[in-house]
């Protein structure tokens, strides 16, 4: 059973002037039988504040996959990849480029996505977009082999093509 933390990036949703429906919709997704949904926090587009709770997550909670949904556009206020590079020490560039080219075959307006899969310490880090709809695709797109991927990082010494 793997730790998932949901973390929302949204203005509006930090000041209760939206309703959250990305996390949400994220926790759905995820197989019981893998994920536990462990924390869920709404957080402003502060760089400072998003990097407080990735840190908190991974180092202090310990979970195993965080899931942000929110900030990766190209607004001014979007700094969701920048937060999340830096507390990365390790980059994931597959799990990003899945998710943008399963969005292509939907919208072009998916090639404008900025987020970014990193791992700090044992904990895999995933961007995904804000909306609803682009949250649930983009996560469609990886969740096969999240499980995989989250076992790799635990340190299983299963080897990749006996599975």
């Amino acid at each position: 059973m793997f730790k998932v933390g949901i973390l929302t990036v949204s203005d509006k949703g930090a000041a209760g002037k939206r309703t959250d429906t990305s996390g949400p919709e994220l926790a759905r997704l995820l197989p019981l039988q893998h994920f536990q949904v462990a924390a869920y926090q709404v957080v402003p587009d502060e760089y400072e504040a998003i990097v407080d709770q990735l840190v908190a997550w991974s180092d202090a909670e310990r979970l195993d996959l965080i899931l942000t949904t929110g900030g990766t556009g190209l607004s001014p206020r979007d700094v969701t990849p920048e937060a999340t590079l830096a507390v990365a020490q390790r980059l994931v560039p597959g799990l990003p480029e899945a998710m943008r080219a399963a969005g292509l075959s939907k919208t072009p307006h998916a090639m404008l996505s900025r987020g970014v899969a990193a791992i700090r310490g044992h904990t895999l880090i995933l961007n995904l977009p804000g909306s609803p709809k682009g949250a649930r695709e983009n996560l469609e797109a990886v969740l096969p082999a999240l499980p995989h991927a989250l076992e790799k990082l635990k340190g299983s010494q299963v080897e990749c093509g006996t599975l």
